[in-house]
């Protein structure tokens, strides 16, 4: 397959980098564009940084691959990609691999997840992978942002993660145009996964916002893990039981078995609750 590989981690994340490595070495053509710097939370947002209207799509290193690193976000390189900025345009896109997992209805908010979405509203399968580093968190009292900090430089199982996404890319290549998968992995050994479950997104995120101080002009916001336990068969459960999870994903689009508005027959609308 002709793959285009992005992340929300930024061009020099090491997820990234495994990915990359894995679908080269699988025997598929690879190109990386990535975020020049971290744009994690950036959803399906649109955003880049321009020079006279001109997007910089600057070449780097990266073990042999072609690669660049791009002042936009994920989203918006996957506009690029299925515009065949970069080249011919890919059979899939590959986003990740994401250092947390991309779990729960959180995912809205996820630049991993986005990418993948929004390759998808192009007409590209797309497969979002994420590790998840956050099931040792000891207690949900530590920040997230305590925890990353402390484990930064730690060794992580990017290769679990990495094998399963290029495992499942024969799937992704039978499926329809615009199929979305969204992997998470725990950050362990293969060998000891329990195994790879289908899953359904937890009706809330790893996760949560909280107000650390506030007062008059100002926030402090705080990023925890939540402590709900999560109901069985959903990501986050499986996820905890040492499972890697897959779910199926579309991108927005209409729900034509909810009423919103009626006809009132004289060229008039009115909201109906």
């Amino acid at each position: 397959m002709r793959l285009l590989i992005t992340n929300d981690d930024g061009i020099r994340a090491p997820g990234l980098r495994a990915l990359a490595l894995a679908a080269a070495q699988a025997g598929h053509d690879v190109t990386v564009a990535a975020p020049h710097q971290e744009q994690s939370g950036a959803g399906a947002a649109l955003s880049a940084v321009t020079d006279q209207g001109r997007v910089i799509l600057e070449p780097v290193p990266f073990d042999g691959l072609r690669a660049f690193s791009v002042a936009a976000s994920p989203a918006y390189i996957a506009v690029l990609a299925a515009l065949e900025v970069f080249g011919p345009a890919p059979d899939a896109l590959l986003s990740g691999i994401n250092r947390g997992a991309n779990a729960g209805h959180a995912i809205l908010h996820s630049g991993t997840v986005g990418a993948a979405l929004t390759a998808a509203n192009e007409g590209l399968r797309a497969l979002a992978v994420s590790l998840d580093v956050l099931t040792s968190l000891p207690s949900a009292s530590q920040s997230v942002q305590e925890f990353f900090r402390e484990r930064e430089g730690e060794v992580l199982h990017w290769s679990t993660a990495a094998t399963l996404a290029v495992r499942l890319l024969p799937r992704l290549a039978a499926a329809p145009p615009s199929t979305v998968l969204n992997l998470n992995v725990p950050d362990r050994p293969l060998p000891e996964l329990r195994g790879l479950r289908r899953a359904t997104p937890a009706p809330f995120g790893q996760v949560r916002m909280a107000v650390a101080e506030a007062a008059a002009g100002f926030a402090r916001i705080t990023v925890e893990v939540r402590e709900d336990a999560s109901p069985p068969g959903t990501d986050l459960a499986l996820l905890t039981d040492g499972y890697a999870t897959l779910t199926a994903l579309r991108p927005p689009s209409e729900d034509p078995d909810l009423l919103v508005v009626e006809d009132l027959g004289d060229g008039q609308a009115s909201g109906r609750p």
